[in-house]
């Protein structure tokens, strides 16, 4: 479960008024600029402000803090840290008293400074404790009551920080002490909050009978304080209290105490009673629980819709974990009453009350609609809760409705939070997931992309129970609304496209990797990939660019399709990699780091290396570089003896780059690469220990993919045997017919003749037995979860661990008929597809460099653009 959101900020406000009053603020700010001359510092000042340059460290603090302005002396202040690690015996000697002397009389900047640079020391701890409380602890102990609050805040958190590391002595002589007269109702209600926070951080230094006899007896003081801002504060501290004291100590003292304060006068002293109690709830028994906190959380929940509406926020924030903490206490009755106050409050402030227009709203009601939209964003926030509370095989009948609303609410902090708790309802509803599915739609299409960002984080893990929904569940239910999960997914798509937020729209696009374990391949082909190929080449940000072209190899990766593959493969090269944009030429580049990640070795080799080293001679520099920082993949793609003469040519290529480059630039990172390419171990055919892992992955790769094209082969096989065999059995029938003359038939049907010979029947055995491997294949290799790719090595080092696996998997590679994967020979592509015919090297060779719209521009530009990629809207 996930934190609330932070509140909507307030939006800029572009009226008349408000530009009328920036042209005043840009009038003034001309006005000021004229005399800018006359506020120069004249030669006395500037004289004053000097400092001796000879002058150490420690010299030059001493005489700024004496003599210098304050801003000087904030100057020293901040860096006295600095000057404790340098020289800490002269900075505690001379620099530390000059500063407890300035703080007497220091503006508020000076004091804030010194509390953050004295917690900062303690934080390094440059010195001892010991040296620590007895320098710095008495400075800290008397700027606690200074009369600017945000100051002794300041030094209260420096304070607190330091009891965690003191000892138990200094903090009885140094704090305890003095706090027993500090904590009287003689003194301030400054010193009194003080003393609250200050005995709930000592609780956890002393033994329960030292809190017994020096600290119980002042925190019932402070509880039956005069002031309820003191009660309320040392309400707060109660559970720290309760934590140091055991639970016989807190049952006898501090329960009593609490019960008190729920009776309080005060609304904020209730409050603080209520959430106190609702955190301390695993440390009371049942019967404490049933007897005595239930009777109070049933009164304050009574009487909160005639409080104020804070104590509605406090109280829906609390209310999953008060129910958690009090299952299995309640009555029937008691439960569905927890059960209605909840429903309530998911609905509260969206009844209209009056007839009242929205311009005759007055600001009070404005006001406390925001309280509202508050209460039923923490109802959405503990919705997961409520789930478990009224058990999730009862979601239908009970909390439905309240989803809905929820996901249907007006204001868009309650739909990011209900989309941001998506997952852990679909999570608790399991089998039944399916009962949601419109909701889903509904956040997707949302008009905010505030709720579909919050909503995607988890969209590959909600989709997947989507589609799978549980083992109970009915496959019907199950599958019949996903169709209209692809409409919602585009639109989103399209709606995160159309906004400034590309943030959102990268994010979105990386989630939609899991669409091949969800929907089928040909849905894909025909409303995703497309729109992935129109994303990399128009759209204008860069990881919105990768990150489609990422899941377009995904996409390809998991295509059942040897024709959409290839149509596929066709466009990367020929739209792509022999593109007139350079920008286009990039990305493909990028694809292809893709593609070496994803693909098998083989598969990179087959369609993708001669392509790629063609770039080579690319007339545009940054092109070239990038492939030279790529080569090194490259050539890792290879294996030994197999791939021979693509090592050859690459060698070829890389020689002429040596030789021909001209740009200094890419010839420093060629000659970078070469020393780096000798380096590299090619891979063998046969498997290395040093490599083993890999190559063992790589080969599982292979063999996903071929077994990919005989799913395909053996799919058609039997469609066609079906439609052989209904022809066939028709055939029969007709023969059979005693009304069908004997004449009428063909004499060429082959009779089925008795005997010992079975090649038929066991040729047909055999392709069922393929086409059973293939289909159980298929059933593992789309319900497991994208990410897999992303945690090959950890798969690979489980693979290793099975010597059987390699046998099984060479036997599965020698058994397949399609040939078409076996052989890296570019040769064997069709010739519409083959990568050498559609990548002739005159197309964009050296020749053609004085025409760079057609050959080494985006649009028109130079022959070397920058490298530096292009950068992203904030």
């Amino acid at each position: 479960m996930h934190p609330p959101p932070p509140a909507a900020g307030v939006a800029m406000d572009f009226g008349q008024n408000s530009l009328f009053g920036y042209m005043e603020d840009l009038q003034e700010l001309t006005i000021i600029e004229r005399p800018v001359r006359r506020s120069l510092k004249t030669p006395e000042e500037i004289e004053r402000l000097t400092v001796d340059e000879d002058l150490s460290d420690i010299d030059r603090a001493v005489y700024l803090l004496s003599a210098g302005q304050d801003i000087q002396g904030t100057s020293v202040i901040a860096n006295l840290p600095i000057l404790m690690r340098q020289n800490p015996t002269e900075t505690l000697r001379r620099v530390l008293p000059k500063v407890r002397e300035v703080l007497h009389v220091a503006s508020v900047e000076m004091q804030l400074t010194a509390a953050v640079s004295f917690l900062s020391i303690l934080q390094e701890e440059s010195m001892s404790v010991h040296t620590y409380a007895h320098s710095f602890l008495q400075i800290i102990l008397l700027n606690l009551e200074h009369r600017d609050t945000g100051v002794s805040n300041a030094w209260l958190e420096t304070l607190l920080s330091a009891i965690e590391l003191l000892p138990k002595e200094t903090l009885r002589h140094e704090i305890l002490n003095p706090l027993v007269s500090k904590a009287q109702l003689s003194q301030t209600v400054q010193s009194r909050l003080v003393s609250c926070k200050i005995l709930g951080k000592l609780t956890n230094k002393f033994d329960v009978h030292s809190i017994k006899r020096e600290i119980l007896p002042l925190v019932k003081s402070l509880c039956q304080d005069v002031e309820y801002e003191v009660r309320s504060c040392m309400c707060r501290q109660l559970e720290n209290i309760a934590q140091g004291i055991g639970t016989e100590l807190t049952k006898s003292v501090v329960l009593p105490e609490l019960i008190e304060l729920s009776r309080d006068e005060s609304g904020s002293v209730r409050l603080a009673a209520f959430e106190t109690l609702v955190n301390m709830l695993d440390m009371f028994d049942t019967d404490d629980r049933s007897q005595t906190i239930l009777p109070l959380v049933k009164s304050f929940c009574e009487k909160s819709f005639k409080a104020d509406e804070s104590i509605l926020i406090s109280l829906s924030f609390h209310l999953g974990k008060l129910c958690h903490g009090l299952y299995g206490i309640f009555t029937p009755d008691q439960h569905l009453r927890f059960l209605e106050f909840y429903k309530k409050l998911c609905t509260l402030g969206l009844q209209q009350e009056n007839g009242h227009s929205e311009n005759q709203i007055p600001s009070q009601t404005v006001e406390q609609e925001k309280k509202y939209t508050s209460v039923r964003k923490n109802c959405a926030y503990n919705f997961p809760a409520m789930i478990v509370f009224v058990d999730p095989k009862n979601f239908h009948m009970e909390l439905y409705s309240t989803f809905f609303c929820l996901c249907h609410d007006p204001e868009v902090p309650v739909r990011y939070t209900i989309a941001i708790c998506f997952y852990e309802v679909s999570k608790l509803l399991n089998s039944g997931v399916y009962l949601i599915h419109k909701e889903l739609l509904t956040l997707l299409q949302d008009e905010s992309l505030e709720v579909l960002d919050a909503l995607i984080n988890h969209l590959p893990e909600i989709l997947e129970l989507m589609s799978i929904g549980g083992e109970s569940s009915i496959q019907e239910n199950k599958l019949s609304s996903l169709p209209d999960l692809i409409p919602a997914l585009t639109a989103a798509e399209q709606r995160a496209a159309s906004s400034l937020k590309w943030r959102t729209h990268e994010k979105l696009l990386q989630k939609y990797a899991c669409l091949p374990h969800i929907i089928s391949s040909d849905q894909i082909y025909y409303r995703f990939l497309q729109r992935m190929f129109t994303i990399m080449m128009t759209n204008n940000v860069l990881p919105v660019q990768r990150a489609a072209a990422r899941t377009l190899c995904i996409f390809l990766r998991y295509n059942r399709k040897q024709e959409q593959r290839h149509e596929v493969i066709q466009k990367l090269i020929e739209q792509l990699g022999q593109g007139k944009s350079y920008w286009n030429r990039l990305r493909f580049l990028d694809t292809c780091e893709f593609i070496i990640e994803i693909f098998s070795k083989s598969f990179f080799c087959k369609y993708f290396f001669l392509p790629v080293i063609e770039l080579t001679h690319d007339p545009v520099a940054n092109v070239r570089m990038k492939l030279c920082y790529m080569l090194p993949k490259v050539k890792s793609a290879l294996k030994i003896p197999a791939d021979m003469h693509l090592l050859q040519q690459l060698e070829m290529c890389v020689r002429k780059l040596l030789c021909q480059e001209k740009d200094k630039d890419v010839l420093a990172i060629v000659k970078k690469t070469v020393l780096e390419l000798d380096r590299m171990e090619m891979s063998m055919d046969v498997f290395q220990k040093k490599n083993y892992e890999k190559d063992l992955l790589d080969q599982e790769k292979e063999r996903e993919e071929l077994l990919f094209l005989e799913m395909e082969q053996l799919e058609k096989e039997k469609h066609q045997n079906e439609g052989r065999s209904s022809s066939e059995k028709s055939f029969e029938k007709k023969r059979r017919d005693p009304r069908t003359p004997t004449q009428s038939l063909p004499k060429n049907i082959p009779v089925p003749v008795p005997g010992p010979s079975s090649t038929p029947s066991t040729s047909k055995e055999i392709k069922k037995s393929k086409l059973i491997r293939s289909q159980s294949f298929n059933n593992q290799a789309f319900h497991a979860k994208y990410g897999n790719l992303d945690k090959c090595a950890s798969k690979s080092s489980t693979l290793a661990h099975a010597p059987s696996v390699s046998g099984l998997v060479r036997t599965a590679v020698l058994s397949l008929t399609d040939d078409s994967f076996r052989t890296r020979n570019t040769s064997s592509v069709p010739a519409s597809f083959s990568p050498s015919p559609v990548l002739p090297s005159t197309s964009r060779g050296t020749g053609n460099t004085a025409d760079p719209k057609s050959s080494g521009s985006k649009d028109a530009q130079p022959r070397k653009a920058t490298l530096k990629s292009r950068k992203s809207n904030p």
